[in-house]
């Protein structure tokens, strides 16, 4: 049985979209759009008969979606999934058989290939922890789902939530808080898609403003170091929207708003 595939989306027509995504096992599909359903049904692909539901809800936010597919999910291995993601022939193999070299990992961390990342972050399999988890997105990150047994994504991060961004880094903290043992595993299972972010609008004020929350969120006091060195190591990508002051100071006011929510 190969991993199943929790894809959030938004605006789908329908579910035969994840063919083109190239899942062929398992799927739970949570389509944000204007109407309410859910279906469950069968599919034939690659020899093999594989449940898919489909839920379809007026709710918005990634992280809420992310929830509410975990709590369709049946698997006893899970993956995310984006709908810009493709995944490469043979990505349910290469996940399983991870899971089987690491009985002991609760969430392995798989390779996506996308525009600003087209290698792995290591050359080789390894534990993480809390510094190295910052350097990954949520399709790369497949669990045992009995693992991650009330560990839920934060639904006040992610696209389309107040703080548009951070919710996998926290989903993962939450994790390690727990302690879940993560792995890396430098093989790819797919690729991005080339297409303009829906979400990412650039290195703005409300970009480090997410920022400053999500660090805030992961820790209350390591989060003005974490704010600081952010503002040092990407100076290169944000100089010509912000000075390194102003950037820091968006980052100081996201803490705030989100410790004054809490």
């Amino acid at each position: 049985m190969g991993p199943e595939v929790l894809l959030s989306a938004m605006h789908l027509e329908n579910e035969d979209y994840i063919d083109s995504l190239f899942i062929h096992s398992d799927c739970v599909v949570i389509n944000q759009c204007d109407s309410e359903c859910i279906r469950q049904s069968e599919r034939k692909s690659c020899g093999n008969t594989n449940r898919l539901v489909y839920v379809e809800t007026r709710q918005r936010g990634l992280s809420k979606s992310r929830n509410m597919a975990l709590r369709h999910a049946r698997g006893p291995v899970c993956i995310l999934c984006d709908n810009d993601v493709e995944y490469v022939d043979g990505y349910d193999r290469i996940i399983n058989d991870a899971f089987l070299r690491n009985p002991d990992a609760d969430v392995i961390v798989f390779f996506i290939k996308r525009p600003e990342r087209s290698a792995p972050v290591f050359s080789r399999e390894k534990r993480m922890g809390y510094l190295s988890v910052l350097k990954i997105f949520s399709p790369e990150i497949a669990f045992r789902k009995d693992s991650i047994e009330g560990i839920r994504f934060n639904e006040l991060f992610g696209a389309g939530a107040k703080f548009f961004l951070g919710e996998e880094n926290l989903f993962l903290y939450e994790c390690l808080k727990r302690g879940k043992k993560i792995i890396y595993v430098p093989e790819m299972i797919a690729k991005v898609r080339d297409e303009e972010s829906t979400w990412f609008k650039g290195y703005d004020r409300d970009f480090f403003i997410s920022r400053g929350a999500n660090y805030a969120a992961m820790s209350r006091a390591f989060s003005p170091a974490l704010i600081l060195q952010f503002a040092v190591r990407k100076k290169s990508l944000y100089s010509g929207n912000l000075t390194m002051p102003q950037a820091i100071s968006a980052m100081f006011s996201g803490r705030r708003q989100y410790l004054d929510m809490k």
